[in-house]
């Protein structure tokens, strides 16, 4: 049985959410500092990239409204895979400059679905 998209929209929300409140109040030496924080903030990131993959292959439309998907997915792969070259700065820089957007357009869709 295939899931409800939304499922995967409101993961990747949920999975945001978890970043703000994990990133309230640091700053980027505290990401690098701190093991657990940097290991919370990827898992994360991972669970934003594998929900949208998957919101990719059973509503392609609706995962085509989303900018940037590949990136985001690509971005999940390199965490997943690339553990061992992952680039702290960049991860830093997701979250603080592309992650509000993608979440605001996350609950937009799910906004416009719930209606």
């Amino acid at each position: 049985m295939q899931r409800d998209p939304r499922t995967y929209l409101w993961d990747a929300v949920r999975a945001a959410e978890l970043l703000a409140e994990f990133s309230k109040g640091k700053s980027f030496a505290d990401y690098q500092a701190d093991a657990l924080l940097s290991s919370a903030v990827e898992r994360q990131f991972e669970i934003i990239g594998e929900a949208l993959n998957s919101l990719s292959k059973v509503d392609a439309e609706l995962a085509a409204s989303i900018a940037e998907l590949p990136r985001i997915v690509a971005f999940r792969n390199i965490l997943i895979h690339g553990y061992a070259s992952v680039d702290d700065a960049l991860v830093w820089q997701v979250l603080t400059d592309k992650l509000p957007a993608l979440e605001r357009k996350l609950r937009q869709l799910l906004a416009e679905r719930d209606g």
